[in-house]
């Protein structure tokens, strides 16, 4: 059963050159029982997770049906929840996380959980290289790259799958090497990068793998990133 909420609020950014930008920071909330998914999504650009939290800020979200005692604990959250989220999902139009993946440990015990994730979409380039092919990053002229999130590996059953046997590609196995990319192209104009396991190492061994890089186009002087 697919249980979630989905909410939108509109955060004022000042900028350094006193404008005003509107960020729209998106809101998911997944009840935690077996099997029920969470799917984070940008229309445009790419995920950026923010926050999460696994396991209960409150006794209203998701109480629906639960006794007083599995809603009392307020003050419960499982370490790295937020670093597994981002992990799974930085840089991706898309991305489901299933509620189990947070069984490995139970922050406390008795109380009913609640996955509870804050993400922006950033208005990124998203581009995929095969492994053995080469990744290029491209700015317009006059402006310069900022990585925002790679991941080299494997992370799903669907992407750089022509004419690879089964075995290549049902294992999912990958590391995010985004500061090594964005040392190699952050200010750049563009930049040409390998995907091969002789740069990145291998994650996952007998796996066909693949770069997904996400970046942003910015003057410089303006770029996030170093």
């Amino acid at each position: 059963m697919l249980c979630f909420t989905l909410s939108t609020t509109l955060l004022l950014a000042a900028t350094c050159s006193l404008m005003t930008a509107v960020v729209s920071l998106e809101k998911a909330t997944t009840c935690g029982s077996d099997w029920n998914v969470q799917r984070l999504s940008c229309d445009d650009g790419v995920i950026s997770v923010q926050t999460a939290l696994y396991g209960r800020a409150d006794a209203v979200t998701c109480s629906e049906g639960r006794p007083p005692a599995q809603l009392s604990n307020t003050h419960c959250s499982q370490a790295g929840t937020v670093d597994v989220v981002k992990q799974r999902c930085d840089g991706k139009r898309e991305c489901e996380l299933n509620i189990n993946v947070f069984y490995t440990s139970d922050p406390c015990y008795g109380t009913y959980k609640y996955l509870n994730t804050t993400y922006t979409c950033l208005p990124a380039t998203h581009l995929v290289a095969c492994q053995g092919s080469l990744a290029q990053l491209q700015c317009d002229q006059g402006q310069v790259i900022s990585v925002n999130a790679t991941n080299y590996g494997r992370r799903d059953q669907t992407t750089c799958i022509y004419q690879r046997p089964l075995y290549q590609i049902r294992n999912n196995g990958w590391r995010s090497p985004t500061p090594q990319v964005a040392a190699s192209c952050n200010g750049q104009n563009s930049c040409t990068i390998a995907a091969s396991n002789s740069v990145f190492g291998d994650p996952c061994y007998g796996t066909y793998k693949y770069l997904e890089v996400a970046y942003t186009c910015d003057h410089p002087g303006n770029s996030p990133l170093p």
